[in-house]
């Protein structure tokens, strides 16, 4: 079964999709290939980059980089460039989470989190807009409703997807008159590596459903059709977007929902 209901034309076209290994990043990637796109898929692990596109080798790439280390995201842009002649789509999508109090606030902790989520996606996009200007192409960020709303104990983490939110909205315009669209999806929580302890809770999980219109958590699957279509021509006077793709979540004020 395919990922996503609609058909969107992609063959020919190349993506780039970060944190590729698993998860919302697995699925994006399979969704473009799916859909005919040559994709490569950037991790830290090549062995879990593998398993992601399995059955797909003649139109995929698979590079194994740090994208937090000074000069690997032209490397990277340059591989796919190299390989594939363009580059149409990038998907930024690695990121990590971690709780974090003011009180007991720990350098280290902040310093991970903004090199991953924030400062990896600014080196990213600096590599690959001069690709993306000769495709009229697209760039799409992984952020989290987390970036548009507070948690409690997550203050470093709500920080940095915050300023990504911002980044994408500043480079909209900078990029817009290039021809080149920069929007977000904001995922509420989604079943991931970094999210089954949590959702393993049982407690928890009755809470958080509590606050989910829905009535369920997200799959990556969820985020995966919205990255198809927000890359898409179907999208094409969308730019500088921050979309929810939540369940309702964010539609609430936190009231809690009334009983029986």
């Amino acid at each position: 079964m395919t990922i996503a209901w609609a058909s969107y034309p992609y063959d020919g076209k190349v993506v780039l999709v970060t944190g590729a290994g698993s998860g919302i990043g697995r699925a994006i990637a399979r969704a473009f290939l799916e859909q005919g796109a040559s994709v490569a898929v950037v991790g830290r692990g090549e062995a879990a980059l593998r398993e992601s596109v399995d059955g797909h080798d003649d139109r995929v790439l698979a590079i194994a980089e740090d994208l937090t280390f000074p000069g690997a995201a032209e490397r990277v842009a340059d591989a796919v460039v190299d390989r594939f002649g363009r580059l149409d789509v990038v998907v930024a999508n690695a990121g990590t989470s971690e709780p974090s109090d003011i009180d007991t606030f720990d350098d280290a902790v902040w310093e991970r989190q903004r090199a991953i989520n924030l400062d990896a996606v600014i080196r990213l996009a600096h590599a690959v807009v001069p690709h993306l200007r000769c495709t009229r192409g697209s760039l799409v960020a992984i952020s989290s409703i987390a970036g548009l709303r507070g948690d409690w104990g997550m203050f470093a983490y709500n920080a940095t997807k915050g300023a990504v939110n911002a980044l994408v909205q500043s480079l909209a315009l900078d990029l817009g008159a290039d021809g080149v669209r920069v929007n977000a999806i904001a995922p509420a929580f989604t079943h991931s590596r970094l999210t089954e302890e949590r959702l393993d809770d049982p407690e928890f999980l009755g809470r958080l459903l509590d606050r989910v219109a829905l009535g369920r958590v997200a799959e990556p699957e969820d985020i995966a059709r919205v990255a198809l279509f927000l890359a898409s021509p179907d999208a094409g006077y969308i730019t500088g977007a921050i979309i929810p793709v939540d369940g309702g979540t964010t539609a609430s004020t936190g009231t809690p929902r009334p009983l029986g």
